[in-house]
């Protein structure tokens, strides 16, 4: 039987690695709301079942039957005459091995099961490692539509779409765990036109939403008309299902309008990333909330304000933590950025512990000069502090090292790296300081924080300082900032040789500190908490450098 028309139902869901039944009950209710308005047909992401990257849990057998019994079961619901559905999960095949799959469920049963060809196995994905490859796939047929359903990477190259093209496929629906990095959005359209381009048929882009550990996904699910026009957009960083119909002029299928969501900037983006991954973070780990230091600068500011955007201000609490070196310009500033937000804030001096430490120290270090030694004995006493709070009261420490600071070893081990999760640890501090700024002029929709200045100004502008001693400033030990965000990406993101460097105006002599202090900082960061994915290399699952490591680029 040939259709000339359906509706064709995106739902852009936010599952839980490893939450089967949940999983499949987001689906299951995709699929009533697709019915209530009509749909024929609902698309899913990939793994929807599984959650994506579900990384080794897809070798336990145990986790992969129990997809594919869910599969199954969804399945059976098809038998009401309602929509069917095209869902992604782990598939075990006659041979014995496991693929990443989509199944297509209607009349009750699985109709068709397909497999992705090409496993990424790069930046952070590494499927090669859980996954075998599939076969190039040909089209399923749906109710007289003849469907290929390229699954993610498949689409990144030309073959397995060329090979859906010339076996007949008339549609092209293809599901996507495609994470976030800065301009991604426009990356996958730029690919997409090119797969429209080569096939001359229509395509439909659903992708995933939510935080999984280090990676978001941000939704953004859209189709192209085989003209190449935009048919629909979804917004990006919500969940939701949006619905299009379908006709076929000739032998094309045209979308007979769609709604299409106006795309977050780069600035409102990257907050909406840093957000949806604390907030996923805290929620689906169980946490009841968070706690965090409030030390009047930076890098805490806009942390309390993200966790305040994430999860509301009830579950946000706030600790000052002073000492000698904390200056009342700190306090003050502190006081207001809490005050501004909303949330509870504390104060807990740390004199006590620290001079305790320094006392049962004295004997040992007797003779020696104080150094940094003494100055990390206040973060780690914080440390301390704060994991002793969440300890008691459940709440996730919320740490709040930026990329720079990460990448030069301008941080404690077991003092201010402790925590659970780190939403600026891919922000370099150039970009914490023009995010806060547009924060206070900015509340994107559907976030929970207030409107207004959330970051207290003088934050913003003032000198930056550890304050671990007196008149101390960031700039004592490091170069300005935007001076050393430059070498950093030029190092980090860019794999830059040293001469190549210098040629952007940069000292040879800096550039050689900054690439051994960042080769030397490696132990800290592997010790790190994960946290929110950004830029396109991050430390975590995109940077693998050895710790024990000689090598300096000094040509």
């Amino acid at each position: 039987m040939i259709t000339d028309r359906f509706r064709l139902a995106v739902a852009q869901l936010n599952p839980t690695v490893g939450d089967v039944a949940g999983n499949a009950e987001l689906v299951r209710n995709a699929r009533s709301e697709a019915a209530e308005k009509g749909a024929d047909l609902v698309l899913t992401s990939e793994l929807v079942l599984a959650g994506y990257l579900p990384e080794d849990l897809v070798l336990k057998p145990a986790f992969v039957r129990h997809c594919m019994d869910a599969a199954e079961a969804l399945a059976a619901e098809t038998s009401d005459g309602g929509p069917g559905m095209v869902v992604g999960t782990p598939w075990k095949g006659d041979d014995d091995k496991v693929y990443n799959a989509v199944v297509l469920l209607d009349q009750g049963k699985i109709q068709a099961v397909r497999y992705k060809s090409d496993l990424p196995n790069y930046s952070v994905f590494d499927e090669k490692r859980v996954f075998a490859a599939g076969p190039l796939p040909g089209p399923v047929d749906f109710r007289g539509v003849r469907i290929g359903i390229p699954i993610c990477e498949d689409i990144w190259n030309d073959e397995v779409c060329e090979c859906l093209e010339e076996t007949g496929a008339e549609f092209l629906l293809v599901p996507n765990g495609s994470p976030y990095w800065e301009n991604r959005a426009e990356e996958r359209l730029q690919v997409v036109v090119s797969r429209v381009v080569q096939t001359g048929l229509p395509l439909v882009y659903c992708n995933q939403l939510g935080g999984q550990d280090e990676l978001v996904f941000d939704g953004g699910s859209f189709a192209l008309q085989a003209d190449r026009k935009l048919a629909f957009q979804m917004p990006q960083f919500e969940s939701g299902l949006s619905v299009s119909d379908w006709k076929r002029e000739g032998e094309t299928w045209i979308c007979d309008g769609g709604d299409v969501a106006k795309m977050p900037d780069l600035d409102e983006a990257n907050w909406r990333a840093c957000v949806l991954g604390l907030g996923d973070y805290v929620n689906k780990n169980g946490f009841p909330g968070v706690v965090l230091g409030l030390s009047g600068g930076i890098d805490s500011a806009i942390c309390a304000a993200m966790a305040v955007d994430a999860l509301g201000a009830d579950k946000v609490h706030a600790i000052m933590l002073p000492y000698r070196y904390t200056s009342e310009e700190s306090i003050e500033d502190a006081a207001k950025c809490a005050s501004a937000l909303g949330i509870r804030y504390d104060t807990v001096p740390i004199a006590e512990p620290v001079e305790g430490f320094r006392n049962v120290l004295k004997g040992l270090f007797e003779g020696t000069e104080e150094d940094t030694t003494e100055e990390n004995l206040q973060s780690r006493a914080r440390g301390v502090i704060l994991m002793a709070v969440s300890n008691k009261f459940g709440r996730m420490v919320v740490t709040t090292g930026n990329k720079s600071e990460m990448s030069v070893g301008y941080a404690t081990l077991y003092g201010d790296m402790n925590g659970g999760y780190n939403p600026i640890k891919d922000l370099y501090k150039t970009q914490v300081y023009h995010l806060s700024a547009w924060r206070n002029e900015n509340k994107p929709e559907r976030l929970l924080g207030p409107e207004g200045e959330v970051i207290p100004s003088n934050i913003i502008v003032k000198e930056p300082t550890a304050e671990l001693r007196e008149n101390q400033t960031d700039q004592d030990s490091l170069p300005p900032y935007d001076v050393l965000d430059d070498i950093l990406q030029c190092l980090v993101e860019d794999e830059m040789s040293v001469g190549e460097i210098e040629k952007r105006g940069h000292d040879k002599a800096l550039i050689h500190r900054i690439e051994h202090l960042l080769y030397i900082a490696e132990y800290k960061r592997r010790q790190a908490p994960p946290g929110v994915k950004i830029t396109e290399r991050n430390f975590g699952k995109d940077r693998r450098y050895p710790i024990t490591n000689r090598f300096r680029d000094r040509s």
